[in-house]
């Protein structure tokens, strides 16, 4: 063991989020030397109001990037979507922000999610969240953006941030199930508070397409960016063989 390398990986994490940090842990158990460190900011809702979308200013993430930092991580991960809504650009500034604070590599969901869409030719996605209405069709504006048709989506319109993670896998399956049905390259669960990872693999098989889970998307490329490998990911669906 003293002979493996040691990966250190942070995530940066939504307060009310009870899910991606046992997944996450989960993820990285299998990555030889490598351990996941958390950091949380304040979350509660997810919403289109001055309220929520002030949850997601970046001071209030640097702080907690600020304190991962003192744990001397290889990388900082934001281990959430609001990029998805507020645009793209939000993570790519978010990220330069963290390195210029932190001297650290940063990388999110959603840029890892997009990467990985780009180098697989994705143009029609399957869009799956337990967001609200409004909130989906910010995101599927987003993506129009990169040239990727959303229009096979499902939501299911909850706001509290806590409530995701109560959502039963039979849910997730259903709406899985009906957007790859719809004639999609790839399925996306975007939302890190949902329990889909772990369902991926089985999914997969069961569908014949790539499923992206956005805790999963995070984890791959922190680990790519430490200089572990994202192999080590094989048992959690497709994602562990992309390079």
């Amino acid at each position: 063991m003293n002979d493996e390398k040691r990966v250190r990986l942070g995530m940066l994490t939504p307060s009310s989020n009870t899910v991606l940090e046992p997944v996450t842990q989960a993820m990285v158990a299998g990555v030889p030397g490598a351990s996941a460190h958390f950091s949380r900011f304040r979350v509660t809702e997810i919403a289109l109001s001055d309220s929520a979308l002030a949850q997601f200013d970046d001071s209030a993430i640097l702080r907690a990037a600020e304190l991962l930092a003192d744990a001397r991580v290889d990388v900082i991960g934001w281990n959430g979507t609001s990029a998805g809504w507020l645009g793209f650009e939000a993570d790519h500034r978010l990220c330069e922000r963290i390195t210029a604070t932190t001297g650290i590599p940063a990388t999110t969901s959603m840029l890892a999610l997009n990467e990985i869409l780009a180098a697989t030719g994705v143009s029609r996605l399957g869009l799956v969240t337990p967001y609200r209405a409004d909130v989906q069709a910010r995101i599927v504006a987003n993506y129009a953006t990169l040239g990727i048709d959303c229009a096979s989506e499902r939501h299911l319109g909850l706001q509290e941030n806590f409530s995701f993670s109560e959502v039963e896998g039979p849910a997730l399956t259903e709406m899985v199930e009906a957007v790859a049905a719809e004639g999609v390259d790839a399925v996306a669960v975007v939302c890190t508070n949902l329990r889909a990872a772990p369902l991926v693999a089985g999914w997969e098989a069961a569908l014949g397409l790539p499923v992206y889970d956005t805790i999963a998307t995070v984890v791959w490329k922190s680990l790519a960016v430490a200089g572990a490998d994202p192999a080590a990911l094989k048992a959690w669906g497709r994602i562990g063989a992309l390079g």
